[in-house]
This record gives C-alpha cells, sequence and structure tokens, in this order.
C-alpha cells in the first residue's frame, strides 16, 4: 500500500509516532475524507476483498468502502504507522435486523500509544454513522457529535457493546473479544457485496462524518443530521447527484464514462421511486 499517498489524501502529515492525538488525528480525517458507500455495488458484484486494491481506489477517488474495506485498509495503514492493530468479529443491530455477532461487521482496536502502550482503544471508520474518532475500550459514554455512544460489555458474546444515539440509523453494534484475521470476513464480504438481495447491493448510499454533523445519501435523498436539527433534500437532476458525490463525499468516480452514469442515476431514481410506492402502499 502506498501509506505517504493515502495520508495525502486524507490530509494528514507523515512521520508522526503512535500516540493518542496522532491516531485521533488519522481516524477523524478519514472517516471525513473517506466515505462508507455502497455506490461501488451498484453496476456490478463486489470483487475479492484485496485491501490494496481498495486503498488504490479510495486514493483515485473511484470509491470509499463499507466495514470490511474501510476497517481493511485503516487497520494496514495504522499497522504500517507503528501500531498494534487487532482484527474483530462484530454485528450490528438495527431495526430490521437483530445484531448476529456473525462476522457481518469488521471492528478494530489498536493499542502501542506512547502514553499508556498497554491501553486498548476502539477504532472503527466502517459504521456509517458510528464514531467520529477513537475510544477507550472500556465501559463509558462519550459524545461525539451530534451522537451520544456508550460502550459496555456484550449481552451476546464474550466481547463488548457500543449502544448508538436513538437518532443514529442503527441501533448498536456488538464484537468479540478475540482478535481474528481478514479471512474471517472474506464469505460475508462475498455474500454482501454480490448477493442482489443484500442492502449494500439494493440501495446505493454514501454517509460522510462530519465535525459536527452525520450527511447520508440514499438513492436520492439526501439528510444531514445535527445536534438539534436534521436538513433534508431530494436530489433531482443527474448533475447535482453526481456533484454531490463529487463535492460533499469526495467520491468523482473518474472511472465512470457517461453511459454508466446514466445507468446509475436511472438505478437511482428507480430506488427512490420504489421507495414511495413501499412507504405510499404501507400508510394506506
Amino acid at each position: 500500500m502506498h501509506t505517504e499517498a493515502l495520508l495525502r489524501r486524507i490530509g494528514v502529515e507523515p512521520g508522526e509516532k503512535p500516540s493518542v492525538d496522532a491516531l485521533s488525528r488519522i481516524h477523524e480525517a478519514y472517516v471525513d475524507q473517506v466515505p462508507y458507500e455502497s455506490i461501488q455495488y451498484q453496476l456490478q458484484p463486489g470483487t475479492p476483498l484485496d485491501l490494496e486494491e481498495t486503498a488504490r481506489r479510495i486514493i483515485d477517488r473511484e470509491a470509499g468502502g463499507y466495514c470490511f474495506q474501510l476497517n481493511g485498509v485503516l487497520g494496514l495503514l495504522l499497522t504500517e504507522l507503528g501500531y498494534e492493530v487487532r482484527m474483530h468479529r462484530g454485528g450490528v443491530q438495527t431495526v430490521n435486523r437483530d445484531g448476529e455477532v456473525d462476522a457481518s461487521h469488521l471492528v478494530l482496536t489498536v493499542r502501542g500509544l506512547a502514553e499508556d502502550p498497554e491501553r486498548f482503544w476502539v477504532v472503527d471508520a466502517g459504521l456509517g454513522d458510528g464514531l467520529r474518532s477513537p475510544i477507550p475500550l472500556e465501559v463509558g459514554t462519550t459524545h461525539q457529535a451530534p451522537f451520544d455512544l456508550h460502550l459496555r460489555r456484550s449481552e451476546k458474546t464474550a466481547g463488548w457493546r457500543l449502544d448508538h444515539d436513538p437518532r443514529a440509523s442503527l441501533i448498536g453494534m456488538d464484537f468479540e473479544d478475540a482478535p481474528v484475521t481478514l479471512d474471517a470476513f472474506t464469505a460475508k464480504h462475498t455474500e454482501l457485496s454480490t448477493n442482489p438481495e443484500s442492502p449494500f447491493r439494493r440501495t446505493a448510499s454514501a454517509f460522510r462524518r462530519k465535525p459536527a454533523s452525520i450527511v447520508v445519501l440514499r438513492s436520492v435523498g439526501r439528510m444531514e443530521t445535527f445536534a438539534d436539527h436534521v436538513d433534508t433534500t431530494i436530489i433531482e437532476t443527474p448533475a447535482d447527484y453526481f456533484a454531490i458525490l463529487a463535492d460533499e463525499f469526495n467520491l468523482p468516480l473518474p472511472q465512470y464514462d457517461a453511459a454508466q452514469r446514466d445507468a446509475l442515476w436511472r438505478r437511482v431514481w428507480t430506488q427512490y421511486k420504489d421507495f414511495l410506492a413501499k412507504t405510499g402502499a404501507a400508510s394506506g
């Protein structure tokens, strides 16, 4: 992986030794500049989980990623910068999913920081509207604007539970104490990135974790959540859609030609119309 190119991509100067401040700067820059997204799976299924290839696509602004890709690349970057990084099997709970710890989510823990080399920190850039900064691996509540998050021992597994803010897109996330290798996630990556019924293939989405807000794009609906209000907008033209992807989510998609952009726009607009039809039927 081209470490310096990735650091330039997220706007972080190379050369800092592992510390709490350095880890926080890297994490915050990464979630601000590299979107959690499923745009990449709308026109074609996913390819095998290759972190160096994913890093190249992130650097070239061809894609962001989802948990396996984002945390995998971040873990590789931190390892090359001298941090001690571990991967853990996790599972996310939403209104439609019970949160089984089945390796459908990849979580990182990190230690080796100058201030306390044995203390572990939770690092997770793969929740979309989750952590902005790393948090200590210990029971406690943290405010990361605009949300409050609580970390405690898990009731589902020998591990930990992150309870998310009620306004977030997910309820919580559990992960195991035991470390694993990237191989533990390859089967789930294949399933989630290739199955036409996977939520990552059914709906085009992108998330960006800004300093004081969360901005989310689902099909053609843009929503930004602040501490005291939520802004929502429907994007009505392909020009606006691709401008938002480029300018707000750092996804100019240079590899897409005119035909592919037209196909993607028609797909996301169809997703929005299907959503309206379902919600209309449900309300009726």
